[in-house]
């Protein structure tokens, strides 16, 4: 009897976790199916560049996944049933009912409108692939002189508004963000942002907290209209909705709540990964979610599923941030060296330099899809029968 393995999202936490978990179990002890809605890899981390009409490189996911065992199976997942461990998926034949020993939830997140009246009508976002191929048809229709205003001042909106600045510097670029643009990083790494949208010629709300979005404007709680031919919704992110409608413990945002491990503290044959899931990190503050944070859990939860089946040491890698990277259109970036909770040091990195490690952070990124060992070697090991059909038979650390 093989223990059934499913993975509900080819992100890259889930794809990760599918491969990893390929190289550690043997093929005739497990199956693993990869359960994602399109047939190639989404570089999330470079949707600023696809809306401005950058071409990404082509990632299918059966010469990603040839040879390792993972099955993929293109489908939308509908719903779960945790109580009776099954998964129904929908594809262009119909519903199917796909039953599971061990179910890794990484179905991620999108964007968040965070109920703003007109968002969801009027604004574009970068959260995923649609929306991107969205705004990227939307910008280029746009004539010279015509304003993008984006929304929102983290990661995502910097790297969004430098992105289209430098792509299309007959627009006119601006940035609204709820409080003062990069106030989290650290002087230098203020100073070299605030050079850098200058040089762009981007324009800065700050302490703008939006509260509507019209078809060429924005209004803020203070009462300013700003203009905006385009709206590029960036405030963060929501999870999928699927989680809060299972018997999962959850949070208020629809989170799952897990233990150290990425086990569901509520349903032990349930892991949740990446954005999906609700994990402490150091200091005992929630992970952001990002591509930082998602990976590492990825790696624990393959590494412990491996070790409960196989009778292995369970893992026990803690999970930190290093620094937050950055880019600024093609030829600026800014790499902010943080503590292991993610608060800005002295220490950054700016500039060209900048650049280019942020892009082998990329690449690097999306290699590891490929290549979830990441150097370590490939060591199979056997699950018992008994193992297969009742899952893990390690014993837990006190």
């Amino acid at each position: 009897m093989q223990h059934r393995i499913i993975v509900l999202g080819a992100g890259y936490t889930g794809a990760i976790a599918a491969g990893r978990l390929a190289k550690r179990l043997r093929r005739e002890d497990v199956t693993i199916t990869l359960v994602n809605a399109e047939p190639d890899f989404v570089e999330r981390v470079r949707m600023h560049q696809l809306a401005t009409g950058q071409d990404l490189k082509p990632r299918p996911f059966s010469e990603m996944f040839a040879g390792t065992g993972v099955q993929l199976r293109l489908a939308k997942v509908t719903t779960i049933d945790v109580d009776h461990k099954t998964v129904t998926v929908t594809d262009t034949p119909g519903a199917e009912e796909l039953a599971y020993d061990t179910l890794i939830y990484a179905l991620g997140s999108g964007w968040n409108t965070h109920g703003v009246p007109g968002a969801a009508e009027h604004a574009y976002e970068i959260a995923g692939r649609p929306g991107a191929l969205r705004l990227r048809e939307r910008l280029a229709r746009l004539d010279a002189g015509q304003t993008v205003t984006v929304v929102g001042g983290g990661l995502t909106g910097i790297e969004a508004a430098t992105e289209i600045a430098e792509t299309r510097p007959d627009l006119d670029i601006a940035l609204a963000a709820q409080d003062g643009l990069g106030d989290w990083l650290s002087p230098k790494g203020r100073a070299h942002l605030r050079k850098v949208f200058g040089k762009l010629g981007i324009t800065t709300y700050e302490h703008a907290e939006v509260t509507g979005v019209e078809a060429d404007h924005i209004t803020t709680a203070d009462g300013r209209t700003i203009p905006a031919a385009v709206t590029v919704w960036t405030t963060g992110f929501a999870v999928h909705p699927i989680a809060k409608a299972t018997a999962l413990e959850v949070t208020g945002t629809g989170q799952i709540v897990v233990d150290g491990t990425m086990r569901s503290v509520s349903h032990p044959d349930v892991y949740a990964i990446g954005d999906a899931a609700m994990v402490m990190g150091p200091g005992d503050k929630p992970l952001r979610m990002s591509c930082a944070s998602g990976v590492p859990t990825a790696w624990q939860a393959a590494d412990t599923i491996a070790a409960r089946l196989t009778g292995g040491k369970l893992p026990n890698a803690p999970i930190r941030y290093v620094n937050q990277c950055i880019s600024l259109g093609r030829k600026e970036g800014l790499i902010q060296y943080v503590t292991a909770d993610d608060r800005a040091v002295r220490a950054a990195l700016t500039g060209r330099l900048a650049a280019v490690y942020k892009e082998l952070i990329c690449k690097s990124a999306a290699w590891g899809v490929a290549n979830p060992m990441l150097g370590l070697p490939t060591r199979r090991r056997h699950i018992t029968r008994e193992q297969a059909a009742t899952g893990p038979a390690v014993k837990e650390p006190a």
